[in-house]
């Protein structure tokens, strides 16, 4: 096989590889049961410091931060689309939780999933509290069931304060 046959094959497989590791990366969340997903018109970054004011707003705390970007930028010193999960709970949740189910515990925080978009905008997606807690329902009973309620509506009015174009 001749260089220029080789070169143009692994040129061809390189950029192959190159746009498939984009559109799996910048691929967009699509609804699905149990789940809220918000497009927002904000940009990735944006959308980040939004859910965290959102989050003091709503005087709920930010308990944990995740980004496959950052680390995938500083460990492995690759760029993918903006991707981070942030948890959310406050104390005034947790106790009737744990006096509810203690199982359940292992649920809290509940997390946001922000995600970067191929348009420059970014999307915001949870799992509805009710849903993450339906398994514990058996045990929580009614405290459990309210509390889901109380942190869907919750939620639901964090996440449309972040991605409102206020």
């Amino acid at each position: 096989m001749s260089a220029y046959i080789k070169f143009t094959r692994s040129l061809g497989i390189a950029i192959f590889a190159a746009a498939l590791s984009v559109i799996t990366a910048r691929a967009e969340i699509s609804e699905r049961p149990g789940w809220a997903v918000l497009p927002s018109p904000h940009a990735y970054a944006a959308l980040v410091d939004r859910v965290l004011a959102a989050a003091k707003t709503h005087k709920i705390g930010v308990v944990a931060q995740a980004s496959a970007t950052v680390g995938a930028k500083r460990v492995l010193k690759k760029d993918i689309a903006g991707n981070m999960v942030i948890g959310l709970y406050h104390p005034r949740f947790a106790v009737p939780m744990l006096e509810a189910s203690v199982a359940a515990g292992i649920e809290a925080p509940i997390r946001v999933y922000l995600t970067e978009n191929a348009d420059g905008t970014a999307t915001l997606s949870y799992k509805l509290p009710s849903h993450v807690f339906a398994p514990y329902m058996d045990d929580g009973g009614d405290t459990l069931k309210a509390l889901a309620a109380e942190l869907d509506t919750l939620f639901a009015a964090l996440a449309a304060d972040a991605v409102s174009n206020k």
